[in-house]
């Protein structure tokens, strides 16, 4: 596939290659990865854990929460994207 075309922005050999990182499905490569996934997931359950203990049902926990399940999605896919 050309995706070098004709574009009003040129995009470079770099930022192809770092689009194509972004985009391409990374599978888990062997069990050290596995478990910094499930690391990073322990811990944030712990989080989740303290923060609905400790503050009252509302937006800005449910935003907290949905931050930390960011977080933690963000955290995973650097791991599977540079890994």
């Amino acid at each position: 596939m050309d995706t070098m075309g004709e574009y009003p922005y040129p995009i470079t050999n770099e930022m192809m290659a770092d689009l194509e990182n972004r985009f391409t499905y990374h599978d888990p490569k062997g069990m050290e990865v596995s478990n910094r996934y499930i690391l990073i997931r322990i811990t944030a359950l712990e989080m989740a854990t303290i923060i609905v203990g400790n503050s009252p049902k509302s937006r800005e926990q449910s935003l907290a929460l949905t931050n930390l399940e960011q977080c933690v999605m963000w955290a995973n896919a650097g791991i599977a994207r540079r890994s």
